[in-house]
C-alpha cells in the first residue's frame, strides 16, 4: 500500500532543517504554514538554467524562425502552460495531498499506477539523471574536479536536499532564486541590448507554420513538465490559502523564468551570428558573448539551477513512486524513496556520461509525450467535479475510474504514433507532412480531454461498497 492518511506521526511544521516525516498522506491542519507568495520563486528559480535557455536556441537556429516570431511562439507556449500550471497549483492547498494522489480521482487508486510509474521513470530517474550530468560538466569546466567526482558532489547536494524534504526544498529555491536571478539578469541585459534581430544564421527566418508550431509545442511541452509536480509544493499551504493569489504566484513565476531565459536563447543565436561565433555547442556560443568574469559565473549558475530543478525532480518522484500501491512500512517513507532514486539516477548519469547523456535524453523527448493527455485528463475530471469535490476517493483503494485511463492509454498512442516529431522517432503524419511541425503534445492533451469528457459518465467513477 501507499502510505494512508493517518498512519504517521507528524511534528514536522516549519522546521527546514528537519527530515519531512511520512509519505503521500494529507497534511494536517496544524501542519500547514506559509503563504502563497512562497511559490513564485519555487516556481522560478529550477528554471533559471541553460534548458531553459536551449529552448530559445532552438526556435531560431533549428525551427528556422525569426525573433519576432520565436518570441511569439514563447510567449504563447508559456502562458497556456502557466496557465494550466496556476490551475493546478491553486488547488493544492484545499485538500492537501501530492498532485499524483489527487490524480486518483481522474484514474482510479490503481489506474493511477500508470501516470504514477511514469512520472517516477522519467522524474525520479531520467531527468535527475540528465540533469546531474550537465551540471557535472559545468562543475568541472569551472573547477578543474574530475567529471566523476564533480557528478558525486551534484548528486549528494541535490538527494541531501529531497531527502530532508518538503521545507528545505523551498529553503533552497528561495535562496537559489536571487543568485540565479542576478547572474541571468546580467547576462540577458548584456545579451539582448547587443544583438541584431536581423542577424539569423543560414536558413533562418524560413521556419513558418511549422517551425511556428514545433517551437509552441516544444515550450509548452517544456513548461508544462512541471504540471504533475504542481500540489505537492502548494499542498502545505493553508487550506483557506486564496486560490487565486496561490494559482497566480506559482503560473508567475513559471512563465516570468522561463520566457525570460528562452527569449534570451532566441537573442543568443542572433548575437552569435552577428559575433560570428559558429560552435555547435550553444553553450560556448552563449558564453563567448559574455565577459570573462561573467562567463564563468554562468558555469556557476547552471550547476546551481540544474541542482535546483533536479531537487524538485527527485521529491515529486518519490512522492509519484508511493503512490503506485507499493508497501512502504516506514515513518519516513518519503525520504527513504528519494535516496534510493539518488541511487539509481547516479548510477544512470554515470553510465550516461561518456555521450553527456544526449542518447537518454532523446528517449526521455518522445516519453515525456504522456504530460500532454495526462493534463488534458486531469483539467476536464477538475471540470467535471467542480460542483462536487470528492476528495474521500482519494485513498479508497475501491475506487476506479476507467475513462481515465483509457483515454491516457489513447492520448498517448494518438500523439506519438501520429504527431510527435523528434529525433529518435517521427509520427506517421509528421513524416508524411512535415510543415505541420509537433502536433504532438497539443494533440494528446485535445484528444485525451475530449475523451474523457465523453467516457466520464459511462466509466468514470466506480467504488465498491464491500470493501
Amino acid at each position: 500500500m501507499s502510505v494512508e492518511p493517518g498512519t504517521s506521526s507528524r511534528h514536522y511544521g516549519s522546521k527546514v532543517v528537519a527530515v519531512e516525516p511520512g509519505g503521500n498522506e494529507p497534511i494536517p491542519d496544524e501542519e500547514r504554514h506559509g503563504r502563497p507568495i512562497r511559490l513564485f520563486w519555487m516556481w522560478t528559480s529550477p528554471n533559471l538554467e541553460f534548458a531553459t535557455i536551449f529552448v530559445g536556441v532552438l526556435s531560431v537556429l533549428v525551427f528556422k524562425l525569426t525573433f519576432g516570431q520565436a518570441v511569439a511562439a514563447i510567449l504563447l507556449g508559456n502562458g497556456l502552460a502557466a496557465i494550466a500550471h496556476g490551475v493546478l497549483s491553486a488547488h493544492g492547498p484545499r485538500v492537501g495531498v501530492p498532485q499524483m494522489v489527487l490524480g486518483r480521482l481522474a484514474f482510479g487508486y490503481r489506474g493511477n499506477a500508470l501516470p504514477a510509474g511514469l512520472m517516477t521513470i522519467t522524474s525520479g530517474c531520467g531527468w535527475f539523471a540528465v540533469n546531474s550530468v550537465s551540471a557535472s560538466f559545468a562543475l568541472t569546466e569551472l573547477t578543474g574536479l574530475p567529471v566523476v567526482a564533480a557528478l558525486v558532489l551534484v548528486v549528494l547536494v541535490q538527494v541531501g536536499v529531497a531527502f530532508f524534504g518538503h521545507n528545505l526544498v523551498h529553503a533552497f529555491e528561495r535562496v537559489a532564486f536571487p543568485v540565479l536571478a542576478v547572474i541571468f539578469l546580467i547576462g540577458a541585459v548584456i545579451v539582448l541590448t547587443g544583438f541584431d534581430p536581423a542577424a539569423l544564421p543560414a536558413e533562418g527566418g524560413t521556419g513558418g507554420l511549422a517551425g511556428f508550431l514545433l517551437t509552441v509545442g516544444a515550450v509548452f511541452g517544456y513548461t508544462a513538465g512541471w504540471s504533475p509536480y504542481a500540489a505537492d509544493y502548494a499542498r502545505y499551504l493553508p487550506a483557506d490559502s486564496p486560490r487565486l493569489r496561490t494559482g497566480l504566484a506559482a503560473g508567475i513565476g513559471l512563465f516570468t523564468s522561463t520566457s525570460l531565459l528562452m527569449i534570451v536563447g532566441a537573442a543568443s543565436v542572433c548575437a552569435a551570428t552577428g559575433a560570428g561565433l559558429t560552435s555547435d555547442n550553444p553553450t560556448a556560443n552563449f558564453t563567448g558573448l559574455l565577459p570573462g568574469w561573467l562567463a564563468a559565473l554562468t558555469l556557476l549558475a547552471i550547476v546551481l539551477g540544474a541542482v535546483a530543478a533536479n531537487v524538485l525532480n527527485v521529491y515529486s518522484g518519490a512522492m509519484a513512486f508511493l503512490c503506485l500501491g507499493i508497501d512502504v512500512p516506514l515513518a519516513r517513507a518519503r525520504a527513504a524513496v528519494a535516496v534510493g532514486f539518488g541511487i539509481v539516477g547516479f548510477v544512470i548519469a554515470l553510465l550516461a556520461l561518456p555521450d553527456a547523456a544526449h542518447g537518454y535524453e532523446s528517449f526521455l523527448l518522445v516519453i515525456v509525450y504522456w504530460i500532454g493527455p495526462w493534463l488534458g485528463i486531469t483539467l476536464a475530471d477538475m471540470a467535471l467535479r467542480r460542483r462536487t469535490p470528492a476528495s474521500e476517493l482519494l485513498y479508497d483503494r475501491s475506487y476506479t475510474n476507467h475513462a481515465g485511463l483509457v483515454a491516457l492509454v489513447v492520448g498517448i498512442v494518438v500523439s506519438v504514433l501520429l504527431f510527435a516529431n523528434q529525433e529518435l522517432y517521427t509520427g506517421l503524419v509528421a513524416e508524411a507532412v512535415p510543415e505541420i511541425g509537433d502536433l504532438g503534445f497539443a494533440t494528446g492533451f485535445l484528444v485525451a480531454a475530449a475523451l474523457y469528457a465523453l467516457l466520464f459518465r459511462r466509466l468514470g467513477g466506480h467504488t465498491d461498497a464491500r470493501d
